[in-house]
């Protein structure tokens, strides 16, 4: 089995694993399937809101799919996320990626 699949398995066995899941995300984005890798942190934020690392790579994966909009919404959440957690660093970085966005 490669490691997508391997992912892919490892989800199915156990939704709510975010690290699972975050992997799987950036192994589809690895692979080129974008639409693939926005779905899986999309649902991760979902379900853990907290998950301040999906913010930034989701968000750069909607980037590449041309979702300007919706990048802009990721990381504007990503950044209430991280500030609430006191994530400076994290803040700073979706912070940046925003304002490169105008």
């Amino acid at each position: 089995m490669n490691r997508l699949e391997t992912l892919k398995e490892l989800v199915r066995q156990n939704p709510s694993d975010t690290f699972a899941r975050y992997g799987l995300a950036m192994e589809y984005a690895r692979a080129g399937d974008l639409e693939a890798s926005a779905a899986e942190y999309k649902a991760l934020v979902e379900a853990h809101p907290d998950y301040a690392a999906a913010y930034y790579h989701g968000g750069k994966v909607l980037e590449r799919l041309g979702r300007l909009d919706q990048a802009r919404e990721f990381y504007r959440t990503g950044i209430a996320v991280t500030t609430r957690l006191g994530d400076s660093h994290a803040r700073d970085e979706l912070q940046g990626a925003l304002e490169l966005l105008g």
